[in-house]
């Protein structure tokens, strides 16, 4: 299979980028430090190229009720302009995909993907339109730079005559930024506030020059797939493919906000029965307590039997601590249960934690 190289690999290989393959995409994984990339966003600004999410539209008369149909959040409860985290689930109840909802009206639904899952979603959303609304991968139409920390309005604002500090959390608009029109969202994947760029790939090189420029006085970085791991766990937003996937269910994975009864979808009826019968394993938290790093799919153990694996593990650059994600037996999930991680045969002792693991200061 060939790689895809986003329109912003030269832009990472003059950085100095260390390239990797990821989910069939060359990316890259870090530039000098990935720990400096990570505090970067925590404390001032950093800059992620994103441009392998996928992107898929779903028009015409019946696009929401199709779109309401397809993702298990309520879509009928956001406005105009307003965006929604959500699921594409399985009849099982389990996921397909997380995704992030954009209405720009009844008649237009916006779907950014994940990068390794966009083709099966695009199938799967075609073999289920039995109501013929228009469905269009725009993946290759799209570059997509997100621009995330503390700095990253200051950084932005002066780019664009639009008011960035009026557009509030999960809120996106169509504007000028860096002289070429793009639309422009406030989401974020790291905990920190920040905003994502959706612009003609032909410009972004320039977009991406122009930003760097307006924020070296804040002391803006590059960032890659590594700081991007560690500041999304430390906020505990899962990774499609290691938190979730087609065996778990949003009511595990401590998703069950994404989940609107009030409404049909794919995927209802086994959630309801799950949610009556009650879930057998949960989501949760842990910080190690011995020296140690549990990485992702190092065996989790209770009372010397193993329960689990790691889904999600790091060294939190900004907590100095080990943390992770695994899926626990419900009765044992709570905040203070002890559980070991076999580190590479070693034992070593760690224990639930409340989580999001980091808080962005008010």
């Amino acid at each position: 299979m060939t790689v895809k190289k986003t329109p912003l690999n030269n832009i990472h290989k003059q950085a100095g980028g260390r390239m990797i393959e990821f989910a069939g995409w060359e990316l890259p994984v870090q530039y000098k430090s990935a720990m400096e990339e990570h505090l970067a966003v925590r404390e001032n600004v950093g800059v992620f190229d994103v441009s392998h999410m996928g992107q898929i539209e779903i028009s015409g008369p019946e696009a929401l009720a199709f779109a309401q149909k397809v993702t298990c959040n309520d879509i009928s409860k956001i406005s105009n302009g307003q965006a929604q985290y959500s699921a594409f689930l399985t009849p099982q109840g389990t996921f397909i995909d997380d995704i992030v909802v954009y209405r720009f009206s009844e008649e237009r639904i916006f779907i950014c993907v994940n990068a390794a899952t966009k083709d099966k979603d695009y199938d799967w959303l075609c073999a289920q339109n039995d109501l013929g609304a228009g469905i269009e991968d725009l993946s290759d139409s799209f570059a997509q730079i997100a621009v995330q920390g503390p700095r990253a309005l200051e950084t932005l604002q002066s780019l664009t005559a639009t008011d960035l500090g009026a557009i509030r959390p999960f809120r996106f608009t169509e504007l000028t930024l860096a002289g070429f029109p793009m639309m422009l969202s406030r989401t974020g994947y790291t905990g920190e506030n920040g905003y994502e760029l959706y612009l003609p790939p032909a410009c972004a090189e320039a977009v991406w020059k122009t930003i760097f420029a307006s924020g070296d006085e804040y002391g803006i970085r590059p960032a890659g797939l590594a700081a991007r791991n560690t500041l999304r766990l430390e906020a505990c937003y899962c990774l499609y493919g290691n938190d979730i996937d087609e065996e778990h269910t949003p009511l595990e994975a401590r998703l069950g906000w994404i989940v609107k009864f009030g409404k049909e979808f794919i995927g209802k009826e086994a959630l309801l029965k799950q949610k009556e019968d009650g879930i057998s394993r949960r989501l949760s938290g842990f910080e190690m307590i011995e020296p140690g790093i549990a990485r992702d799919g190092f065996g989790v153990l209770i009372d010397g039997k193993a329960v689990s694996r790691v889904s999600s593990g790091c060294f939190s650059p900004s907590l100095k601590k080990s943390i992770g994600l695994t899926y626990l037996p419900v009765d044992r999930s709570n905040p203070g249960q002890e559980i070991t991680i076999d580190i590479r045969g070693k034992q070593r002792l760690a224990q639930v934690v409340e989580t999001p693991f980091y808080k962005r200061p008010k």
